[in-house]
């Protein structure tokens, strides 16, 4: 059986000689490194440009399916191996928001669309932010 996402992850980080920090950890550089992030998310999403040019030409299902997946995937490792380079906890991080999305549904469970079908708060949202703080502030000490 192979080992869990995130154990891969760090072992990918030590083999390429990137950070990894078993606490949360902001390094000075931390705006020239977010900066370099985004340009490797960018590069990733701009491959949508080529699955969208294939659709556009015909190609399979199986065909599309395969780019969307590698699209996604590479995407998955980024973030994961960016979130330890910062000794994120992430696997809790997306506990916290996926209970706070979930939380935005409407006061009889289901969802609420506004006339765009765009989605919005329910009566019970709570913002994410304060629980990951304090999820950041107890895997800091």
């Amino acid at each position: 059986m192979s080992k869990p996402f995130h154990e891969r992850i760090a072992a990918m980080n030590a083999m390429y000689k990137l950070p990894a920090h078993p606490k949360p950890s902001i390094p000075g550089d931390v705006a020239d490194r977010l900066v370099k992030f985004k340009a490797t998310l960018m590069d990733e999403v701009h491959e949508i440009d080529d699955i969208v040019a294939l659709a556009n030409q015909g190609a399979d299902r199986l065909t599309l399916a395969v780019a969307i997946a590698d699209l996604l995937g590479d995407i998955m490792v980024y973030c994961r191996s960016e979130a330890l380079k910062y000794g994120l906890p992430l696997e809790a991080v997306l506990d916290i928001v996926m209970d706070s999305n979930e939380s935005k549904l409407g006061a009889d469970g289901k969802p609420i669309y506004d006339a765009n079908g765009k989605f919005l708060k329910g009566p019970n949202y709570w913002k994410p932010e304060p629980k990951i703080r304090a999820l950041l502030a107890s895997a800091a000490k």
